[in-house]
């Protein structure tokens, strides 16, 4: 398996492409900026400069972009429509590093996370631009996509209980305990057993403990 990791030098990224050398698979990074991570190999080039000839010989591409100054989340609209454009009409999957804000929180008045009164006002715009990207995926023809949202709360630590729940759907799901939680080491786990498992093709999901 052949797995290129973009923006492989952040948080998720690294933990992603860790968890793919585990696996066996054939990893590179492909980042802006010198290799920080466990990959094999790496694609030295800005994402939006990446053409389907870049591309061409993965079977799996995992987009690890993210950005929150409120000035540069569009970011996250215009990259996922760049991917979608070069994967398009290929056999190459798009595995997308979601947000939790487009869940839905509220079924019955079919409310998103991002829109409740209690979601962190500093963590709106990017929220509100990361639903615009995944609207984009998911109205995208000719292209084999997974769509990956983590708990509510997305902890960056790289504890693991060795476990995980997978939700297929857009609704937000809770513990028993009435928790959202998902460390971003036990998150990568779930995505690159996506990778390998290849189980929810054009769905999205989420991950939670």
């Amino acid at each position: 398996m052949k797995v290129g990791v973009v923006a492989a030098n952040g948080r998720a990224g690294r933990r992603i492409v860790k968890r793919c050398v585990e696996e066996g698979f054939d990893v590179t990074a492909i980042v802006r900026h010198e290799n920080q991570t466990a990959a094999q190999n790496v694609l030295l080039k800005d994402l939006f400069d990446l053409t389907t000839d870049d591309v061409k010989d993965f079977d799996v591409i995992v987009d690890a972009f993210g950005v929150w100054d409120a000035d540069a989340v569009g970011l996250h609209v215009s990259s996922m429509q760049h991917l979608i454009s070069i994967l398009q009409k290929t056999d190459i999957r798009l595995i997308a590093v979601g947000g939790a804000g487009s869940l839905i929180a509220d079924p019955e008045m079919n409310m998103q996370l991002v829109d409740t009164k209690d979601f962190p006002e500093e963590a709106r715009p990017v929220a509100k631009a990361m639903s615009v990207a995944f609207d984009n995926l998911r109205i995208s023809k000719d292209l084999r996509w997974t769509y990956v949202s983590p708990a509510v709360n997305f902890k960056p630590t790289d504890e693991s209980q060795g476990h995980y729940v997978i939700v297929t759907g857009d609704n937000l799901s809770f513990d028993k305990n009435g928790k959202s939680e998902i460390s971003y080491a036990d998150y990568a786990r779930a995505l690159v057993d996506e990778i390998k498992n290849d189980k929810h093709e054009n769905q999205r999901i989420s991950v939670r403990w």
